[in-house]
């Protein structure tokens, strides 16, 4: 398949420098966040055992995106194998169903444990809390499985792509069949998605807004409106990228340049900022990053001393 736009179209050494920092940013990044959960048993509450779940999806939308356009990038390639091409869009749509569905696994953990506070370590216990992953994860796996099912079946006649990378969008401009159905099963499981994450978000923030201006203790207010205010910039960010991409293949005025940049932005800056944003403004996951670096920068002064 000879997909995406003329690599020549760049200055080939910032791009491959400008790829590669980012990706090893992300690599960085969401493996500190994810091994500081792990490691530490005191994190190991319902809160952060839905977070680790973020960082380890954004690596596997990042790693099906950076290593693939690195490449072509040193090579100077625009040609990508179809198998690669299949596995590279079908992570990338498990990426995207993935953020959708644990940042709504995480709000809805915000209003347990905001609204219903007595109830919390009754309703979140470790069985519950596998039972709404292993729901996260297999709904991903089973949507975009069955989108992908409804691709294969179909006769590729061409194998020329516009975007950055692979998608089912950009797959099914290729094929010469028909594809009422799958352009049908991909609008309901956007449809589905949306109205699941977006419903449960809304009703869980209202709830929580409500319960805030109740509250008399104006510590606990603005520590719950401030975690509240972080979750839902990183939601309605991923919401308004994603659905902009979806929305821009069904609207040809659109210019083919926009919908590159929007489609990239989805891969490029969640998994970028993610770990920054709750890393850093959770405090327990703070207070363990600065006490490692703190050990490792004794231990290395003691070496060198």
């Amino acid at each position: 398949i000879e997909n995406k736009p003329n690599l020549k179209l760049f200055n080939a050494f910032p791009a491959f420098l400008f790829a590669t920092l980012n990706y090893m940013i992300i690599l960085f990044c969401n493996l500190t966040l994810i091994l500081t959960i792990v490691l530490n048993k005191s994190l190991h509450q319902p809160m952060h055992l839905f977070l680790v779940n973020l960082p380890v999806n954004d690596l596997i939308g990042s790693s099906a995106f950076f290593p693939l356009l690195i490449k072509e990038i040193l090579t100077n390639s625009r040609m990508i194998h179809y198998s690669s091409c299949i596995a590279q869009a079908f992570f990338i749509h498990i990426y995207a169903a993935g953020s959708v569905f644990i940042l709504s696994a995480m709000a809805y953990d915000r209003y347990v444990a905001i609204c219903h506070p007595l109830q919390y370590n009754t309703l979140m216990t470790n069985a519950n809390i596998m039972k709404i992953i292993t729901l996260v994860w297999s709904s991903c796996l089973v949507l975009i499985g069955g989108l992908f099912i409804l691709l294969l079946r179909l006769r590729f006649c061409r194998s020329e792509m516009s975007n950055l990378y692979c998608d089912n969008s950009s797959l099914l401009m290729m094929v010469c069949d028909n594809t009422v159905i799958n352009n049908i099963y991909g609008l309901c499981i956007s449809a589905f998605s949306q109205i699941i994450a977006n419903g449960m978000v809304l009703f869980t923030y209202l709830r929580i807004l409500i319960e805030c201006f109740r509250s008399k203790q104006t510590d606990t207010k603005a520590k719950a409106l401030q975690t509240c205010a972080t979750h839902l910039f990183v939601f309605l960010m991923m919401e308004c990228l994603g659905l902009f991409t979806i929305v821009s293949y069904r609207i040809q005025n659109i210019s083919p340049h926009l919908r590159r940049f929007i489609g990239v932005s989805t891969l490029i800056f969640p998994p970028t900022l993610n770990p920054i944003i709750y890393g850093l403004r959770t405090k327990e996951i703070r207070e363990k990053l600065v006490k490692v670096f703190r050990k490792k920068l004794h231990i290395s002064r003691c070496t060198v001393s």
